[in-house]
């Protein structure tokens, strides 16, 4: 799941955004992919719209305009995160998914530099940043969905597994030791807590209870 993580239900997808084209693409990516360098390199005390634009080749009043300041632009980099194809491992079974999916965001966390990282601390700073890195979020885990669908329709699990809470559930323990406690990554941990996750959803953990009209 990358920044840096199928479908979800009709209606709660926000519209799709109109990619731009041409120049004004470039002009974007420089400019983004500036703002990634600028906040690995610095952090986002480090971050400004000035360094930016030098950084980006593009004069400081274009990044004023489009993006109006450091919240703005971290809120497109993380929106732009959205508009890839990424779809989640399909490698046959719940748990190899979801360790597929695992040893993906332990990647992600611990690359250098950290961006990643960075992009969750600076979500704690700006307003902008923090809505844009819950649209991610949403986004990465509605994508991730589908591996419980495939893996109710093989009979791994019950037929009213809640693919949210058990996602969480398999992927929260990455975020948890190597953000929160940063403990130096180990590389038993994305299958230990597929693992986990697997056998609790197995057993009815996550097993929404029958509503009135199905008993």
């Amino acid at each position: 799941m990358t920044t840096p993580t199928d479908p979800e239900p009709e209606g709660t997808r926000p519209p799709t955004r109109r990619r731009p084209g041409g120049r004004t693409a470039r002009i974007r990516k420089q400019v983004l992919d500036a703002v990634l360098a600028e906040l690995g390199e610095h952090g986002y005390d480090g971050l400004t719209t000035d360094t930016v634009a030098a950084r980006a080749g593009v004069h400081r009043t274009t990044v004023y305009r489009r993006w109006g300041d450091v919240g703005g632009l971290l809120a497109d980099v993380l929106d732009a995160a959205s508009d890839d194809d990424w779809q989640p491992p399909d490698t046959g079974s719940l748990e190899g998914d979801l360790a597929a999916l695992n040893q993906e965001i332990q990647a992600a966390l611990t690359a250098q530099p950290p961006i990643v990282t960075a992009l969750i601390a600076a979500s704690f700073r700006s307003e902008k940043a923090a809505h844009a890195q819950q649209r991610l979020w949403e986004d990465r885990y509605a994508r991730c969905e589908i591996t419980v669908s495939r893996a109710v329709r093989r009979g791994e699990l019950p037929p009213q597994t809640d693919a949210r809470r058990l996602l969480l559930a398999a992927t929260a323990p990455l975020y948890h030791q190597l953000v929160l406690l940063r403990t130096p990554p180990d590389p038993r941990l994305p299958v230990h807590a597929a693992r986990t996750a697997v056998l609790a959803a197995a057993a009815g953990a996550f097993a929404e209870p029958p509503s009135a009209g199905d008993t």
